[in-house]
């Protein structure tokens, strides 16, 4: 637990540690091709830092944010298959089809989506993010949120609770009955609040504060979460939602510690959003899990994932599991560690430490290195262990690359087989092959050729 990833510079490929040696270059000379990277890398993590993410409003079914959904899903991490997802991601595929009333019973909907007449798309292709299996679906509310610094939008959907739910692939009537009531309860009660709040909700002021109240704002939300209770209570009380529907969304919230997870993966999403798209830079604006493959984009690459096989998330299991029941690294959840949260986070959260394994020296240890594979430190991102120095934030292809050190990743661990759900709890790093692919597309649009010069 305590390893800190390191490899050979380029993983020991001389043809790789050529290209990497040209993309870093030399700081002296402005000309050359590591200067103008250093130069966009600049550009992208200043957008970073200036991402202002509010939450404005709730959409009570995702069908109005995406009018061609259709018979669509979104799904968690990269691009896959029905006949390639795992257990937990097709068993909310199920579950999703029986809310929607496209299937009758489980076995009507494994036909209707083995025959394809359901289509399957990434959450990240709609600018949109989903923990575990990350199931949108067209009646599903969605929550809105928007970076007020460049105007870009990102949604989430709700968190459900814990014990069955749809994101670890249960689909029985209980998983229905709740988002039944997501739609119908909850989410109403939510946008009415919100349209009493001038402004929004400022998410990223709420993830400032529970950093320092023991959260890394991933895999532990407890503190996020009772500070959005604050936040939406009063609004909520004053808005008019009949008084059993507001005292049953209040509930729901203040016994949901991870509610606010869906939240900061949104906030992450409109963060890093903000600095998609610069030309030349090779910072990670994402990375996401679909439970086989782990993938990850790049600010200069346009939407292009750069993927490697998903790994088995190390940690401690809850009584009467082991490793072998876990499934590969799933969700899309890790888009917190590409805005400095989560992992990158963990000095900020030694009670987590008690559910992942480990020791407060450890999670310590796993944030101070991220200060060696990213751009900046982010000064609103406080972490009080380590003398409130900002959090790590703006992952460099280059300087992971460099160091063989890979992104750590906090997270939950799901079991292998549809709708038993979280069997545990750990630390899990992002394959270096996905910045190995990252780094040889970059070097291709920067014409960069194999022995590390520029081509003519």
């Amino acid at each position: 637990m305590t390893d800190q990833g390191w490899r050979p510079p380029g993983n020991g490929d001389p043809r790789l540690a050529h290209l990497l040696a040209a993309m870093i270059g030399d700081s002296n000379d402005p000309a050359c091709i590591g200067s103008r990277i250093d130069r966009a890398n600049r550009t992208a993590i200043a957008r970073v830092l200036a991402a202002r993410p509010m939450l404005i409003d709730v959409a009570l079914h995702a069908r109005e944010i995406w009018p061609e959904m259709g018979r669509t899903l979104w799904h968690a991490g990269p691009p896959i298959a029905w006949q390639e997802m795992c257990g937990p991601m097709q068993g909310s595929a199920v579950g999703a089809l029986l809310y929607e009333g496209w299937a009758r019973d489980p076995e009507a909907a494994l036909r209707l989506l083995a025959s394809g007449a359901v289509e399957l798309e990434p959450c990240h292709h709609h600018r949109a993010v989903g923990p575990m299996s990350g199931i949108i679906s067209p009646s599903m509310p969605v929550f809105v949120v928007r970076n007020e610094d460049r105007g870009n939008l990102a949604y989430t959907n709700f968190n459900e609770g814990i014990g069955k739910v749809l994101r670890f692939g249960a689909n029985d009537a209980s998983v229905i009955r709740r988002l039944n009531w997501i739609e119908k309860v909850l989410a109403p009660s939510l946008k009415a609040a919100l349209a009493r709040i001038e402004g929004g909700v400022p998410l990223k002021t709420i993830q400032a504060q529970a950093l320092l109240m023991g959260d890394e704002v991933h895999s532990r939300n407890t503190a996020a979460s009772l500070l959005f209770f604050k936040a939406i209570a009063v609004p909520l009380i004053k808005s008019g939602t009949a008084r059993r529907r507001a005292g049953e969304s209040l509930s729901f919230i203040a016994d949901t510690p991870q509610f606010f997870l869906n939240l900061s993966m949104a906030a992450s999403k409109a963060t890093m959003d903000a600095g998609h798209g610069v030309s030349e830079s090779s910072m990670v604006t994402a990375i996401a899990r679909n439970g086989v493959n782990v993938g990850i984009r790049l600010s200069a690459l346009d939407e292009r994932w750069f993927e490697a096989p998903a790994e088995v998330p190390a940690g401690l299991f809850f009584p009467g599991y082991r490793q072998e029941d876990a499934n590969l690294d799933l969700g899309d959840s890790a888009i917190a560690e590409t805005a400095g949260f989560g992992g990158f986070s963990f000095a900020a959260s030694p009670a987590l430490v008690q559910l992942v394994g480990g020791t407060p020296a450890m999670a310590t240890a796993y944030s101070s290195a991220m200060y060696g594979i990213t751009l900046a430190r982010d000064p609103s991102l406080a972490l009080p262990a380590l003398d409130f120095a900002g959090a790590p934030v703006g992952i460099d292809i280059r300087k992971v690359l460099d160091s063989g050190v890979r992104p750590v990743v906090t997270t939950g661990i799901a079991h292998k087989l549809a709708g038993i759900g979280q069997i545990g709890a750990g630390v899990v790093r992002v394959p270096l092959g996905c910045f190995t692919a990252a780094a040889y597309a970059l070097a291709a649009r920067l014409g960069i050729e194999g022995n590390g010069v520029a081509a003519s």
